[in-house]
């Protein structure tokens, strides 16, 4: 019996087969993390350039060129795939130098320096592969961007 033993353990037949099912599994792994890293990191770049795009719409509404904010709005979901809940244009003013913020320009006084801004608010959520491995959970990315119009 100590025989076989001995002779078993000094074959070499198998060896192969037993290293790739221990490493196999580890290098689809991180070939599936790394593909969803790059997916998480791909909408968030999305978003941010979608969050610009209505940036620049907004800026040349600004100085002359007729968009609404609806405009501006369906813009930016037709271009990232987002739904009208996802994102969230709104329009506030500053009454002189005041940190303070309202809603409608008419509330500030008849002499003051009225200033008009655009806040873009982007939201998604991406659920990940591994958490049906019960690793981790869904990402929600959240893009905000203010513009000051005038």
């Amino acid at each position: 019996m100590n025989r076989v033993f001995r002779k078993l353990l000094r074959s070499s037949k198998g060896s192969m087969a037993i290293e790739t099912a221990i490493v196999a599994p580890v290098l689809v792994l991180l070939a599936l993390g790394t593909f969803e890293v790059g997916t998480i990191v791909s909408r968030q770049h999305e978003l941010q350039t979608a969050a610009s795009e209505g940036e620049v719409i907004a800026m040349a509404a600004a100085r002359g060129a007729s968009t609404e904010i609806s405009t501006i709005k369906s813009i930016i979901r037709e271009s990232v795939g987002l739904s009208d809940s996802q994102i969230a244009i709104s329009r506030f003013y500053r009454c002189n130098a005041n940190t303070s913020t309202v809603t409608d320009p008419d509330s500030c006084g008849e002499d003051d320096i009225v200033s008009s801004y655009i806040k873009l608010d982007l939201t998604d959520t991406y659920t990940p592969v591994w958490t049906e491995f019960g690793v981790g959970g869904p990402i929600n990315f959240d893009v905000e961007r203010t513009v000051q119009l005038s």
